[in-house]
């Protein structure tokens, strides 16, 4: 994620500071929630990386696939930074995966085959995201006795979270500035004089995109998205699974 003539050192330091002032000021019950979602900030960054890297392995990169990254252990797709940032604020990311498009096999464009690598593991959290949705509410519709024990709020929460974690991580991913995956993805769709515009303008984006996250107009503008997909999402899973229970 880092690069681009930004010295990830300053980035380090700041977001140090951000999460060392969080930790300081949260209470006994947010740390508890944070246990609580530490199952599912790993499972939706783990399976986010492996799309990428299976999506490129698919395409014909194998470079991925060389540095281990065609894996579902976690150890090979956690970023310490990101992976702290999810668990707090539901923004986050995972360690890259590397990519040679020269390696591309398909008969489609590089620029094509970039954007469905990038597009993979957005679509992968959503995929999870409406597993995990599906399962809750039908768990919720069968008002088993086993959902009021501790277990079974557990299970609830649980899923809660990962429903939520994964909507944050796919939508986030989706803004289309470097580096997230949505630049990658929808700079395929543009003209080529506003490809080689982004190209140039590259560290120019990816600090307003710093700028954005860091002081908290980027979550402003992403958590309402956020919340109008995962309430579309229970809606149309609320109803759908309705018809059968």
């Amino acid at each position: 994620m880092f690069g681009y003539g930004i010295d990830k050192r300053v980035i380090y330091i700041l977001l140090g500071i951000l999460v060392a002032y969080s930790l300081i000021s949260m209470t006994s019950d947010q740390w508890i929630s944070i246990l609580l979602t530490l199952p599912s900030v790993i499972i939706a960054i783990t399976f986010h990386e492996f799309a990428h890297a299976n999506a490129a392995d698919k395409l014909g990169d194998t470079t991925p696939r060389n540095q281990g990254r065609l894996t579902l252990n976690p150890l090979s797709h956690l970023d310490p930074f990101g992976f702290i940032l999810l668990m707090f604020a539901n923004i986050g990311w995972g360690k890259p995966v590397q990519i040679n498009p020269n390696n591309f096999n398909s008969n489609k464009s590089r620029g094509f085959c970039n954007a469905m690598v990038a597009l993979a593991g957005p679509l992968m959290n959503f995929f999870i995201a409406i597993i995990a949705c599906i399962v809750y509410v039908v768990l919720k519709e069968l008002e088993l006795e086993f959902i009021n024990t501790f277990a079974g709020n557990i299970i609830i929460i649980f899923l809660s979270t990962l429903i939520t974690i994964n909507i944050g991580l796919g939508v986030f991913n989706l803004v289309p500035l470097p580096p997230l995956d949505g630049e990658k993805i929808f700079r395929h769709v543009l003209p080529y004089k506003v490809q080689d515009w982004l190209d140039r303008n590259y560290q120019t984006l990816y600090a307003v995109f710093m700028i954005l996250w860091i002081f908290g107009f980027l979550q402003i503008i992403v958590s309402p998205i956020i919340n109008i997909v995962g309430s579309g999402l229970f809606f149309v899973v609320q109803n759908i699974v309705g018809l059968f229970i």
